[in-house]
C-alpha cells in the first residue's frame, strides 16, 4: 500500500491544479497535422474549453503552416508543444509525460501521411512519437482530398488502425477547398466534441449542430458558386431570420454580427417588380460585314504548301540553307551539304577552317602546325549526396579560348573541360568530366602533348563518403563533412614520363598574386604560371566575366598584360606559347 501512496497523492495534486483553472471536463490531447483543415482546430479548442474540458495541442512541422502556436496558446490556455528535441522537456521526458496526462488523445486532422505512419508505427516527430507511447485511446479524425481518402492505402491503413484499437471518424462528405466533392471534409468542430464525449462516455453541455443544406445532402452542381448560393440564400424571411439566430457556431454567423447589411432584404416578388418596371433598350443595328473573296489554293501560288505535302516551313534564315538533317544520327546534328548553295552574292561552301577563332591577319600562318595542345578548363564538382556537390565559380570562359586560338593555329587540340555551358570550339576534340578524379583520368590518356595549359579550376577536396541518398535536416546539428585531397593534375602531370615540352599552371589569387605565383610554379614543377586576381571587385569577379588581367611567370622572369577581353588573353599566350616550342626546337638543332 505504502508504495501506492505517492501516485495517489500525486494524482489528488493535478485533480486540485484542474479545479484552481476551472476545468472540470476531459483532458485532451490535440495533435493537428498539416492540413487546410487545420484551421477548424481552433474552433475545437475554443468548444473544449468551454465545456469545461483543458485542452494541450501539440502542432506539427506541417500544422504549423495553417495555424500558428500563438493563437493555439491564446485559445488553449497551455503551453504548444512543436519539437521533439526540446531540451528543458525532453530532460523529464517530456513526450512521455504528454502522452500519459491525457484522457484521450485526439488527431485532428489527420492528414493521409499522419495515418499511414500511425499504422506503421514510425515515431520520427513529436506527434508520432508520443502517438506510440500513449496508453490512453486514440481518435483520429482523417481530413483530406476525396481521392486520397479512397484511395487503398488510406483504406488499409484505417482499418489496420482500427483493428488495433484505434478510433476512426468517418470525414463528412461535401465540397471541399481543392475544389471536388465527395468524402474527405473534416467535420465539423461540434460533432468532433459530440464524439470525444461519447469516448469518455461524458454529458457534456453540447452545442447544438447545424442542419445540413440540401445543397450539402445533394450531389455536386456544376460549380462551386451554384453550390454556394443554394447553401447561403434561404427560402423566406423567416427561415433567413432563423438560419442567422443559429449560426453563431460557425464562420458565416460571426461575419454576419461583424457586417451589417448594406440594404435592407427584399422578397423575390419585390426584385421582379423592379425588374420588370426597368425599361427596354433599344437593339444596336450593326453594319454588315464586307464580304471576304473566298480562298483558292489551286490559284494561290507556289509558296503555299498543300495540306499533307510540306515537311517543315521554308527557311529564311541564310545559314540554315547549309544544312541537311542526317538521317543516320540519331541526334540529327546539322551536317554540310555536298553542294554549294549559291544566295544573291554570297557563296556558302564547306571550308575546314568555317567558325574558327581569328588566331592572325594571315590564315596561312599557323605556327601549332603538327603540334598537339592539351587544355583543361572549368570546373570540377565533387559530390556530397545525390543533390549537393563542391564547385567553383569558373565558367571555363578562359579555358575555351585557349582551345579556339590553338585550333586557329593549327594545332590539334584536347579539351578537358568541367561541367560549363560553352559550345565547343570549332577544330576542337572535347571531353567532358565531372570531378577531380575523372578529369586527371582523360588528362593522362590525352597525353603525350606538345603543350599543355592546365586552366581548369580543380577542386582542391572532396567529401571522403559519398551519401547514397539525400541528407536530410533532422532538426539537429548539421552532419560532420569529413573531406579529402583531390589529385594535383598540374604536379602529376609535371613529374610524369610524358611530361610536355611546355606545361603551363593557372593560378586564380585574392590577394599576393604575382609571389604566390611564382611559389606555386616552383613547388608544382611547371614551366609557366598564369595568375589572376579573381577577388570580387564592385560587385564583379573575372570569374564569370568576359574580361581578364594576367601575370605571366616564368623562370626567367614576369610578364604583365593589361587588361583585355579573355579571347585576346588566349591569343597572345599561345603566340608566346608558339614561340617558346620554336624556340625550344631552334636550340635543340643547335
Amino acid at each position: 500500500m505504502g508504495m501506492h501512496s505517492p501516485i495517489r497523492v500525486e494524482a489528488r495534486a493535478q485533480h486540485e491544479i484542474r479545479e484552481d483553472r476551472g476545468v472540470s471536463g476531459p483532458r485532451i490531447l490535440l495533435v493537428i497535422g498539416g492540413g487546410i483543415a487545420a484551421y477548424k482546430s481552433c474552433e475545437l479548442v475554443r468548444l473544449i474549453r468551454k465545456a469545461g474540458g483543458s485542452v494541450t495541442c501539440v502542432l506539427t512541422e506541417g500544422g504549423q503552416q495553417f495555424v500558428t502556436p500563438m493563437a493555439l496558446a491564446a485559445l488553449s490556455e497551455n503551453k504548444v508543444y512543436t519539437s521533439l528535441f526540446d531540451l528543458k522537456d525532453e530532460v523529464e521526458m517530456g513526450h512521455i509525460q504528454l502522452s500519459r496526462e491525457a484522457d484521450l488523445v485526439v488527431v485532428c486532422p489527420a492528414t493521409a501521411d499522419l495515418l499511414a505512419k500511425m499504422a506503421a508505427g514510425i515515431a520520427d516527430d513529436l506527434a508520432t512519437t508520443l502517438i506510440l507511447a500513449t496508453d490512453k485511446p486514440v481518435l483520429t479524425v482523417p481530413a483530406m482530398n476525396v481521392k486520397m481518402w479512397e484511395h487503398s492505402a488510406t483504406q488499409r491503413n484505417a482499418d489496420w488502425l482500427r483493428q488495433a484499437g484505434v478510433r476512426v471518424m468517418d470525414p463528412d462528405e461535401g465540397p471541399m477547398a481543392c475544389g471536388e466533392f465527395g468524402p474527405g471534409r473534416l467535420p465539423e468542430p461540434a460533432a468532433i466534441l459530440a464524439r470525444i464525449a461519447k469516448e469518455l462516455k461524458l454529458d457534456l453541455d453540447l452545442p447544438e449542430l447545424p442542419a445540413p443544406t440540401p445543397a450539402q445532402l445533394a450531389a455536386p452542381k456544376d460549380s462551386l458558386d451554384d453550390l454556394a448560393a443554394e447553401a447561403l440564400e434561404p427560402e423566406d424571411a423567416e427561415e433567413a431570420d432563423e438560419h442567422e439566430s443559429k449560426s453563431g457556431l460557425g464562420l458565416g454567423g460571426l461575419l454576419s454580427a461583424i457586417i451589417p447589411r448594406s440594404t435592407s432584404r427584399r422578397s423575390h416578388e419585390e426584385i421582379e417588380a423592379e425588374l420588370a418596371s426597368l425599361e427596354e433598350l433599344d437593339p444596336v443595328e450593326f453594319e454588315e460585314p464586307i464580304a471576304e473573296p473566298e480562298f483558292d489554293p489551286a490559284t494561290a501560288g507556289p509558296l503555299l504548301a498543300k495540306k499533307g505535302k510540306a515537311a517543315s516551313a521554308p527557311p529564311t534564315d541564310p545559314d540554315a540553307i547549309n544544312h541537311e538533317v542526317s538521317k543516320l544520327d540519331a541526334r540529327a546534328r546539322p551536317q554540310p551539304m555536298q553542294d554549294q548553295v549559291q544566295h544573291g552574292s554570297v557563296v556558302l561552301e564547306e571550308s575546314p577552317l568555317a567558325g574558327q577563332a581569328v588566331f592572325d591577319p594571315d590564315p596561312a600562318y599557323r605556327p601549332l602546325e603538327g603540334k598537339h595542345v592539351l587544355i583543361t578548363a572549368g570546373p570540377t564538382r565533387e559530390p556530397i549526396d545525390p543533390v549537393r556537390y563542391i564547385a567553383n565559380r569558373s565558367s571555363g570562359k578562359q579555358g575555351f579560348a585557349i582551345a579556339a586560338m590553338a585550333a586557329a593555329a593549327g594545332a590539334r587540340v584536347t579539351l578537358v573541360t568541367g561541367p560549363v555551358h560553352l559550345p565547343t570550339p570549332a577544330g576542337v576534340d572535347r571531353v567532358d568530366v565531372e570531378t577531380a578524379d575523372d578529369m586527371a583520368e582523360e588528362v593522362r590518356r590525352a597525353l603525350p602533348a606538345d603543350v599543355a595549359f592546365m586552366v581548369a579550376a580543380v577542386a582542391d577536396w572532396k567529401s571522403r563518403h559519398v551519401a547514397a541518398e539525400k541528407m536530410k535536416k533532422r532538426g539537429s546539428a548539421p552532419p560532420a563533412l569529413i573531406l579529402a585531397e583531390n589529385p594535383d593534375i598540374l604536379a602529376n602531370t609535371a613529374a610524369g614520363k610524358k611530361r610536355p615540352a611546355l606545361l603551363v599552371g593557372f593560378a586564380a589569387e585574392t590577394e599576393n598574386v604575382v609571389e604566390n605565383a611564382k611559389s606555386k610554379r616552383k613547388r608544382k614543377g611547371a614551366d609557366w604560371i598564369i595568375a589572376n586576381n579573381v577577388a570580387f571587385t564592385e560587385g564583379e569577379s573575372v570569374m564569370g566575366g568576359d574580361l581578364n588581367q594576367v601575370h605571366v611567370v616564368t623562370s626567367s622572369g614576369v610578364k604583365s598584360l593589361p587588361e583585355m577581353p579573355k579571347e585576346d588573353v588566349a591569343r597572345e599566350l599561345v603566340k608566346m606559347a608558339a614561340e617558346a616550342l620554336t624556340g625550344a626546337e631552334d636550340d635543340a638543332h643547335d
